[in-house]
C-alpha cells in the first residue's frame, strides 16, 4: 500500500518516529532543544504527513537496528515438526558421538592400567569431561537461541 500522508499514525509510527529522532540526537544530527519540540510535536502528530514533516530535514536512518518497542514484539514462529525432530536426530547424534569415544578412552585407560599395574591417573576423565562441558554448552546456547 503506497504511503498516503492523511493516513491517521498509530502509537507505534509515533514511537518508531521518537525513536528515530532518540538516534538523529545520539548521533548529533538535532540539538537537544530541537529534540524536545520535535518529539513533542511527533507524539502529537495526528497523521503520516505530520511525523514526516518532523523528520523531513533527516537522513533515513535503518530503523532495523532500533529497539522495537516492547508492546510490538512478536512471538518467534512456532516450530515445525520436522525441524523439531531434526534438532532431536542431531542432539542425540552428538551425545551418542560424545559416549562412545568417551566409553573407548575409558577402556584404553583401564587396560593400560591393568597392563602397568600400578594407578594411572584417570585421564580419561578430563577428555569426557571437557568435551561433555562444550557439548552441554553448545545445547544450552542454541535452547535458548530458539525460544
Amino acid at each position: 500500500m503506497p504511503h498516503n500522508p492523511y493516513l491517521r499514525a498509530s502509537d507505534a509510527d509515533r514511537d518508531r518516529v521518537a525513536a528515530a529522532l532518540r538516534e538523529h540526537h545520539a548521533q548529533g544530527r538535532v540539538t537537544a532543544e530541537e529534540f524536545h519540540e520535535r518529539l513533542e510535536r511527533a507524539y502529537q502528530a495526528k497523521t503520516y504527513g505530520e511525523l514526516d514533516v518532523v523528520l523531513a530535514d533527516l537522513p533515513e536512518e535503518d530503523l532495523y537496528q532500533l529497539p522495537v518497542p516492547a508492546s510490538q514484539r512478536s512471538l518467534p514462529a512456532p516450530r515445525t515438526r520436522g525441524q523439531l525432530l531434526r534438532r532431536r536426530v542431531l542432539l542425540v547424534a552428538g551425545w551418542s558421538t560424545w559416549a562412545f569415544v568417551s566409553s573407548v578412552n575409558l577402556v584404553i585407560w583401564l587396560l593400560v592400567s591393568i597392563v602397568a599395574e600400578e594407578s594411572i591417573f584417570p585421564w580419561w576423565i578430563l577428555v569426557a569431561g571437557g568435551s561433555g562441558a562444550a557439548m552441554l554448552a553448545a545445547q544450552l546456547i542454541t535452547d535458548r537461541r530458539r525460544r
